[in-house]
């Protein structure tokens, strides 16, 4: 499975994105068509979120107006404004007395040690974004939220590989278009579809090497320096929204979000760790019906793309030659 054949977002979704090249960060908007459901899961042990809550299970909205991915750490947060702004112009939100409020979920990566650390994602980038968003197969690689994506930290940021935004999208037997969107910083490997490592922390000579066997001791004790300052140069993160045209409630999207999770556990090795803020999305445009039957074929496709959305950001971002 791969971005290249794979096919476009289900309809009315639009992915868009903004990049500071040299400042090495940036930010990623979806934009999924009116009354989307949506969903979340956050596994990362060190999470940078906005508005998660009301697309909690228990939380009174059923519909989320957009998802933002965005670097600068909490910073980035701000780019939310933006979107919000843009799809306040245009007519999307939920619909209150006194006027339309957008909702929109944003989940941060750890970037400030890539770039330049005070240019951060603003409101005018989150709105860039949205009017660069377009329905087709969106840019991959070293673009967006993952501009400044690093994985493999085991042995610091020096000795990683560089991470990016990949694609996937396959189709159930039914007909539901199941598609991902991947920001790749994770703190631990990325392990391709034969089990091997696809990303891994360098030694010294060059060589790959396991990050699972440094963290567990097995190659000797980790190299992490002591203090914030050391701790900052391995946080990680992978941010993933699962979008698809099936038929899932809210309480659907949750556990499709949830069981998309599987495809971080088999492309990302550690994952979920204390050092990562992995969050995953879920959105869901199509008439509800709310069938286990419907819950399962759907999160279990999705396990599949999200893995495969994962090995695709690395294979474009080291494709592309940029330094970590």
């Amino acid at each position: 499975m791969s971005a290249a054949d794979a096919p476009p977002p289900p309809a009315g979704f639009a992915i868009g994105h903004w990049t500071a090249e040299d400042a090495r960060t940036g930010c990623t908007v979806i934009l999924p068509p009116t009354g989307s459901r949506a969903g979340v899961d956050i596994r990362g042990g060190g999470p940078g979120t906005r508005e998660t809550e009301i697309i909690a299970p228990l939380s009174n909205p059923e519909e989320a107006t957009g998802v933002l991915f965005t670097g600068g750490s909490a910073h980035g947060l701000a780019a939310a404004d933006g979107v919000m702004r843009w799809c306040e112009e245009h007519g999307r939100g939920y619909r209150t007395p006194g006027g339309l409020v957008p909702l929109v979920p944003a989940a941060v990566i750890y970037d400030l040690t890539a770039g330049a650390a005070t240019v951060r994602p603003d409101a005018g980038s989150g709105y860039a974004a949205c009017e660069a968003a377009g329905e087709e197969v969106p840019p991959r690689g070293s673009v967006g939220a993952a501009r400044g994506a690093a994985v493999a930290k085991a042995r610091g940021r020096e000795f990683s590989t560089p991470g990016g935004v990949g694609y996937a999208a396959a189709r159930t037997g039914p007909g539901e278009t199941v598609a991902a969107v991947a920001i790749v910083n994770a703190t631990g490997d990325v392990i391709a579809e034969d089990g091997t490592i696809l990303a891994g922390p360098r030694g010294d000579d060059g060589e790959v090497l396991s990050s699972a066997a440094i963290l567990a001791g097995v190659e000797g004790p980790p190299e992490w320096a002591d203090g914030a300052e050391g701790g900052a140069e391995r946080q990680g993160t992978t941010l993933v929204c699962v979008m698809t045209d099936a038929a899932l409630d809210k309480t659907g999207c949750s556990k499709v979000a949830r069981m998309a999770g599987a495809g971080l556990a088999r492309a990302i090795d550690p994952v979920f760790t204390p050092f990562d803020g992995d969050v995953v999305f879920c959105l869901a445009s199509g008439e509800v019906d709310p069938s286990p039957w419907l819950v399962t074929r759907v999160g279990t496709l999705a396990a599949t793309v999200v893995a495969a959305a994962i090995r695709d950001g690395i294979r474009c971002a080291v494709a592309e030659g940029e330094p970590s």
